[in-house]
């Protein structure tokens, strides 16, 4: 997986959108990873619930070292949640 500061992501938006088309990007902030951007096609999989093995394998070794770290549950729970909060933002 590429990895992007985000004041790089920030400077070089059309080449992270480019490159989130074909594998996740892990972005970070002083070092730390802090977003991850993947394909509409990705968050769609995950939207829907499904398996580890419909994922791209980057994806899904995203999320398993995600849900590995102590900091979060169920990718569809997650997306629920990012969904519940853009909705309180508008």
């Amino acid at each position: 997986m590429k990895t992007m500061s985000s004041a790089e992501a920030q400077n070089h938006f059309g080449l992270l959108l480019d490159t989130a088309q074909r594998e996740p990007i892990s972005i970070t902030r002083r070092g730390r990873p802090v977003a991850y951007l993947f394909s509409t096609r990705e968050y769609q999989l995950l939207k829907h619930g499904a398996s580890g093995a419909a994922l791209e394998p980057t994806t899904a070794q995203l999320l398993a070292s995600f849900r590995g770290s102590g900091k979060g549950g169920a990718a569809a729970r997650l997306v629920s949640e990012r969904e519940a909060e853009r909705q309180q933002e508008l």
